[in-house]
């Protein structure tokens, strides 16, 4: 069976539906699985394992010059690509008006079928074209985690049941840091979701007096300028980290002691690779994104921290403590 999953981004989202690569290895014994996403995330799905094909695709890009010479080249290559394997099965895990064009684009092999989201699901986004191109519409519950939307989408469209337990199936080629160090992910793409720079700084000088160093990622001018503030804060104990494609970081993040960090895909590859991780929310939607899936044991080495406007230093620290000696 050739099946076709597109979830173009964004990098959360994209991690939020490696569990569902691996129910359908496990339901699907012998599935050959190809993946179409932003060419900026094509390192992590490389990552995943049961994927054949990794096919990148830069709508974000081509949107901004959408008739120019080069858009129109760059358009015709990805179709040719993508057209190359015939599916038994598409599977728009997106829902939006630009997975549908991808999905429409994709051959189907007879009797193949495109599914789509039948229905929005509480906080994500959705647009009608995903499910007018589908043979089809699949509906899910209106509120669920995202691994969970994830997962149960492919099981119902296939017909299977979602296997029990959670399996992520992201590998990693662990890189060897020096001495232990904790990865502040202070990033996000939105700056509502940060955390106060001082709490960062207060919280990294009381974990560098344990004998821990701190490490710092960044993928913007931006979030290196935050890194470089913390890092002098901090002091001798804190590094910032070079700009890494998605690949080296995932490695380099798998050498840490564990993450702390802001809902933000870095985070979420935390999770993904089962490292002690506290995940900060300045809102109430850890039930959406955080390390807590329902229906799925807890893992005591992870879990979310919320709080108005934001969590208290007191409380990221406490639960610090909790998963790193868990």
């Amino acid at each position: 069976m050739n099946l076709l999953i597109i979830k173009l981004s964004s990098l959360g989202d994209v991690v939020h539906t490696l569990p569902a690569v691996q129910d359908l290895r496990r339901a699907r014994p012998g599935v050959r699985i190809d993946w179409v996403v932003e060419r900026g995330f094509v390192p992590l799905v490389q990552r995943c394992e049961g994927v054949q094909r990794a096919i990148p695709v830069e709508l974000r890009r081509w949107t901004r010059a959408p008739l120019s010479r080069d858009t129109r080249h760059a358009w015709r290559a990805f179709r040719e690509d993508l057209r190359t394997t015939a599916y038994d099965a598409v599977i728009d895990l997106q829902g939006l008006t630009k997975s549908a064009l991808v999905a429409h684009t994709a051959r189907l092999a007879p009797p193949g079928k495109r599914y789509a989201l039948a229905n929005r699901t509480e906080g994500s986004s959705y647009e009608a074209p995903t499910r007018w191109v589908a043979d089809i519409a699949v509906a899910v519950p209106t509120r669920m985690h995202a691994v969970e939307r994830s997962r149960e989408m492919c099981a119902r469209a296939l017909g299977y049941a979602v296997p029990a337990g959670l399996q992520w199936g992201l590998r990693a080629q662990r890189t060897q840091e020096d001495g232990r160090c904790v990865a502040f992910v202070h990033g996000s793409s939105r700056e509502d979701k940060c955390w106060p720079v001082e709490r960062w700084i207060a919280l990294g000088r009381t974990l560098a007096s344990e004998g821990l160093s701190i490490v710092l990622p960044h993928g913007s001018d931006a979030e290196r300028e935050r890194a470089e503030a913390i890092a002098t804060g901090i002091g001798a104990a804190a590094r910032v980290w070079p700009r890494l494609d998605l690949g080296a970081l995932t490695d380099r993040l798998a050498g840490c002691e564990g993450v702390i960090g802001v809902d933000s895909g870095l985070s979420h590859i935390a999770v993904a690779l089962g490292l002690p991780h506290v995940q900060v929310y300045n809102f109430d939607t850890a039930w959406r994104t955080g390390p807590e899936v329902p229906g799925v044991p807890a893992n005591p080495r992870q879990r979310s921290v919320h709080g108005s406007p934001s969590p208290t230093l007191e409380a990221v620290l406490t639960a610090w403590r909790a998963v790193a000696s868990a």
